[in-house]
């Protein structure tokens, strides 16, 4: 019987502390840190406590990667934001490829080289060193 009912999806808090910390291999201290620096920001009870969910986990393991490889907190603060604002632009690219294709269709969906002449222009300019002297 498989019923995905019974699995939270990725973004459900529903993993206390000690049980994150446990599956992301981290100490709970560690994650109060993160949480602390805005790295990993969990969902709180009524209570303040904190739950994550499996998105949080993920970017806990991700945050424990980038730390192991070297980089610092603020780095990796600065990794994630980027990240994110990557993640958010595709989305509204896609979001807008789609409704350009909507209002004008065709469009986007010829190959991007069909041996036809295209109406391209290049233009060079040598750099200082290219140039004789």
């Amino acid at each position: 019987m498989n019923d995905d009912r019974l699995r939270p999806d990725d973004g459900a808090p529903v993993y206390v502390i000690s049980v994150a910390a446990q599956i992301s291999g981290l100490h709970p201290q560690t994650l109060r840190q993160y949480d602390r620096l805005g790295l990993v920001s969990p969902d709180r009870t009524g209570g303040r406590n904190r739950l994550y969910s499996l998105r949080d986990i993920a970017r806990l393991r991700e945050v424990s990667r980038l730390s192991a490889d070297g980089v610092n907190l603020a780095g990796i603060h600065r990794i994630l934001e980027l990240e994110s604002d990557n993640e958010r632009l595709r989305s509204q690219l896609g979001t807008l490829l789609a409704e350009l294709q909507r209002l004008r269709p065709g469009i986007g969906s010829r190959p991007p080289s069909s041996g036809q002449p295209s109406n391209a222009v290049v233009v060079w300019r040598p750099r200082p060193a290219d140039r004789p002297r």
